[in-house]
């Protein structure tokens, strides 16, 4: 391969900077005369074209040997990148949390491709990560710099500490194990316009979590998604190789990007909710949105203003009004069948969760938003015992789905398991969710390193899993405004309890999910996968969906 040492320093500056010099002078020159005439006053950017074409054209699409995602045979991918390069990315992570891109070269089940760009992904994962067995100076949950109170509120503030396994805690990943990390790969960050069989990104998903250490757990959620009728991601297992780093088998899962965008239903625009974001009125001001969503697709013909109208209707509208006018803005019947999904795939990190993992989809011929499922590898773990109308969180605890607060909890299956927290458990941290007194301690630290830390309002309860004083950090874990009123609604339960009904039968009750199961795990043992930790993991996958399955069976929704 050509080498990457010469280019290093050239590489500092973007593809497309380097490309448009002159068009960045000009606009530099434009922007300093604006300055001049206007001075501080604020400019509020709005779209107002009804036009539904790209913004961005498809240069080449390499096409590639096979399909990435077909199940039936295995892949490989391999990664080479200056080791200098990698650093200048750790260091900007470790220093100001932010995620950098790195260039690299790929070779992807046989065909190469050079200059693609990869970066770490992912927060609450990410949180675990250390450098030289530090972890990133002033970063909690996967380098969101720690928030503070704001000026003058500080007394209104009281600071806890996690003691479980939760932001900050979830996973061991080390930076001198490349081959172990979440890698988001882009075909176009350096090379406008460029694609792989259709698709400007993939996903390399977390070789290790709190729910599974092979993958198999998302692997089976997704699976069980898609079989819902639902959107849902391709996926696919991969031998994966950095530089002369061991080869590892790793889950590739299909990025939501324009060309998935495409695949939806109708015309729409696809939105991405971003870990930390919030689904708060924030008023009319588009730029006040700016860290809680971002835009896939239709850049430039498209905007903000649908989310930002769906957001505020939802926290202003009263509950009859809500119970009137959701359907005109949410097709209720889909979303059903997500909030359905998530819980019986004990899925507690989803548009409710600390990750806010979630996309909104808007069509724009319904003018209706849909929601989809993201980032399952927290799935297919916790309680099975959780009921139709409850939410898990960290260490198995639970709570009321539609935000009516605290139930009591259990602890995943046979009452072990990662970050088993819940009643009855055992070990530092072992702490029911709830107010603390004034300067006390409860908890412990979270495995591996220092604990979450929390930040809350006076007279909130504090998140599951153990907690401490002292510090600062995340505001609020979980909680979803438009997902809690929908369960509280009595005008949707219906709704609700048929789409859980029908849902059950197609996972559980069919025998489905357990079919999963032994079908991906030989799926990636195919591709090189360690058979006695897909084993583990898939014995206890059968057990958890036994379990789920008899729970629910016996719940009065079902039948029982």
């Amino acid at each position: 391969m050509p080498t990457l040492k010469g280019r290093a320093l050239k590489h500092r500056i973007p593809v497309r900077l380097r490309h448009h010099w002159r068009v960045v002078a000009a606009s530099g020159v434009f922007f300093a005369v604006l300055v001049g005439m206007v001075g501080t006053s604020r400019i509020t950017p709005f779209v107002t074209s009804d036009q539904r074409a790209e913004s961005d054209d498809v240069t080449v699409d390499v096409a590639g040997r096979t399909d990435l995602f077909d199940t039936s045979q295995p892949h490989t991918i391999t990664l080479t990148y200056a080791a200098d390069d990698y650093n200048r990315m750790l260091d900007e992570y470790f220093t100001e949390g932010g995620k950098d891109w790195l260039q690299a070269d790929l070779v992807l089940d046989g065909t190469r491709i050079d200059d693609v760009g990869i970066r770490l992904k992912g927060n609450s994962t990410l949180g675990g990560l250390t450098r030289n067995g530090q972890r990133a100076t002033g970063n909690e949950g996967g380098g969101r710099r720690i928030e503070r109170p704001p000026p003058g509120a500080e007394d209104n503030f009281r600071v806890i500490e996690g003691g479980g396994r939760g932001p900050g805690g979830m996973s061991n990943l080390k930076a001198e194990e490349p081959e172990n990390l979440p890698w988001l790969i882009s075909f176009d960050e350096f090379v406008d316009g460029r694609r792989y069989q259709g698709r400007s990104e993939i996903a390399v998903r977390p070789a290790t979590s709190m729910a599974s250490t092979t993958g198999l757990n998302e692997a089976v959620a997704l699976a069980l998604v898609a079989r819902s009728g639902e959107p849902s991601q391709r996926f696919s297992y991969s031998s994966f190789t950095v530089n002369d780093r061991p080869t590892v088998t790793r889950l590739l899962v299909e990025h939501p990007d324009q060309e998935y965008a495409k695949d939806l239903t109708g015309d729409g625009v696809l939105y991405k909710s971003l870990a930390g974001g919030q689904f708060t009125d924030q008023g009319a001001d588009q730029t006040a949105y700016q860290d809680d969503f971002d835009q896939i697709n239709r850049k430039g013909s498209q905007d903000l203003q649908p989310v930002i109208d769906l957001i505020r209707w939802v926290e202003n509208a009263s509950d009859a009004e809500f119970a009137a006018g959701l359907a005109d803005r949410l097709d209720v019947e889909s979303f059903a069948k997500y909030a359905a999904l998530q819980n019986l795939l004990l899925n507690f990190d989803d548009m409710s969760g600390p990750g806010r993992n979630y996309y909104l989809y808007y069509n724009l011929d319904t003018t209706k938003f849909s929601v989809l499922t993201w980032d399952l590898n927290l799935a297919l773990s916790g309680d099975a015992s959780q009921g139709p109308r409850e939410a898990g969180g960290f260490g198995g605890f639970r709570r009321r789905a539609d935000g009516g607060g605290q139930v009591p909890g259990g602890q995943p299956p046979g009452g072990q398991g990662p970050g088993a927290q819940g009643p009855g458990a055992q070990g530092p941290g072992a702490q029911p969710p709830g107010e603390a007194p004034a300067g006390e301690v409860p908890g412990g630290q979270a495995p591996g390193g220092q604990a979450p830390v929390v930040q809350v309002p006076e007279g909130e309860p504090a998140p599951p899993g153990g907690w401490r004083q002292g510090g600062a950090g995340f505001r609020g874990m979980s909680g979803h405004k438009l997902k809690e009123r929908f369960l509280a609604s009595a005008a949707f339960t219906k709704t609700y309890d048929d789409a859980y009904r029908e849902l059950y039968q197609k996972i559980y009750g069919d025998g489905t999910a357990a079919a999963a199961v032994d079908r991906i795990a030989a799926m990636a043992k195919a591709a090189g996968g360690d058979a006695a930790a897909l084993d583990s993991d898939a014995a206890g996958l059968r057990t958890l969906v036994a379990e789920r399955r008899a729970a629910l069976a016996a719940e009065p929704l079902i039948g029982g």
